[in-house]
């Protein structure tokens, strides 16, 4: 594309490589920058995953910029304080965005949807067309999981989640889940632009030993769960399943990451006795691939609600593209993309029993789940490679930041 564009970016969450949690925002800008395009983030100095002040990504190309807002602490302790936290970004954003100057288009991304209001002021103050990413359906996730109980908060979110869906130029969803639910609450122009993955980055020279080596894991059959470790994981049903593994010498499970659930989790992980346990630290986006490639299988898992049977999660696509097998406690649309594509197994969500005789199973079966790696590594190649979805999103961005007239008839 000839054009070029200045972008805003408002998102509180958003991740370099040198961090943990998820990368998808951050790769796509350094493309888009790379490209030709001017990008300007507007983010918290504050690692959402972990609630402590962020380290400055060192690895910045030219045309993309990070302004970091104000955010109060204490993200973690309460309901309360997190509604806080999200609401002082969704202010101090709203006044950086407003500074920066010869925009031409400004992306929000949700959740929370506060940021997404952010965003959707900024443009309608620069009279701009605004652009919703829609990552996951919030309020109903929070509500399915537990998190949003007040009746009185849930029809406010659900009233804001419309006005955003209806004033967005253009809608992207990570997963084609998202559709209906978007359009019955009024949204238009929807394009799917999944989560996926570099495959170069999990082609890392390793094979994983020196993982094993310092957790403990040498010569047994690891099942590896990398992700958040939050309400809607049901790690739960991992240390139920673990409990019944304890009768097979060989099954090691390595819980990677971070999260509100984590401390209550390795509590119960040491009332249970699960010595077949490992909880490891996160690891930052670059060095995922020396877990990764020490995993025999990975497991993705979540609550079974309906609302979560929507998701396309990201660590699938990394662990596909790590040539590792899936071991997938998810129903609904990524259950379909695994079974289709061959690259893993389904388990029933919220059942310990089914889980544990999946692992044993698999651990039995070496050449099969070679085999399986491999498929998931080649479709991600193919289908959901990041550069690919950068043209697409690449293409979204400019032909709306090039739209003229009333940016809310565009």
């Amino acid at each position: 594309m000839n054009k070029k564009i200045h972008i805003l970016l408002i998102h509180q969450a958003f991740t370099g490589l040198n961090e943990p949690g998820g990368t998808r925002h951050y790769e796509f800008a350094r493309a888009l920058a790379a490209r030709g395009h001017r990008v300007t983030v507007i983010a918290s100095g504050m690692s959402y995953l972990t609630g402590k002040p962020r380290t400055e990504d060192d690895q910045i190309v030219r045309g993309l910029r990070i302004l970091r807002a104000t955010t109060l602490g204490g993200l973690h302790r309460s309901f309360f304080h997190r509604l806080v936290n999200f609401i002082s970004f969704t202010l101090s954003s709203l006044v950086i965005g407003i500074r920066v100057k010869d925009l031409d288009i400004v992306w929000g991304t949700s959740p929370p949807l506060f940021q997404a209001i952010s965003a959707w002021a900024v443009a309608k103050t620069k009279r701009i067309p605004f652009v919703l990413e829609v990552r996951d359906l919030w309020p109903d996730f929070a509500v399915a999981v537990g998190v949003l109980r007040n009746g009185l908060l849930i029809r406010a979110s659900r009233g804001l989640e419309r006005f955003l869906y209806q004033k967005a130029n253009q809608v992207i969803v990570n997963s084609p889940g998202f559709i209906a639910h978007i359009k019955e609450n009024g949204g238009t122009h929807i394009h799917v632009i999944p989560n996926g993955s570099d495959p170069a980055m999990f082609h890392a020279q390793t094979d994983g030993t020196m993982f094993r080596k310092s957790h403990r894991l040498e010569d047994k059959f690891v099942v590896l769960y990398a992700g958040a470790h939050g309400l809607s994981n049901d790690l739960d049903v991992v240390l139920d399943a673990a409990q019944i593994l304890k009768r097979v010498e060989n099954i090691r499970i390595v819980l990677l990451g971070d999260g509100k659930e984590k401390p209550r989790l390795q509590a119960r992980a040491a009332e249970l006795n699960l010595w077949n346990v490992r909880f490891v630290q996160p690891l930052p986006k670059d060095e995922m691939s020396t877990a990764l490639t020490a995993a025999d299988v990975c497991l993705a898992i979540l609550k079974p609600t309906p609302f979560l049977a929507t998701v396309y999660p990201n660590k699938v696509f990394d662990y596909m593209a790590a040539g590792r097998p899936v071991l997938l406690a998810i129903d609904g649309v990524i259950r379909k993309l695994v079974e289709e594509t061959g690259a893993g197994v389904f388990v029933e969500p919220g059942h310990p029993e089914a889980l544990a005789d999946a692992i044993k199973k698999l651990a039995k079966l070496p050449q099969q789940n070679r085999t399986m790696g491999k498929a998931g590594q080649a479709m991600v190649e193919k289908q959901f490679n990041r550069s690919k979805l950068t043209d697409q999103m690449e293409e979204i961005l400019v032909e709306a930041g090039m739209a003229t007239g009333d940016p809310e008839s565009i």
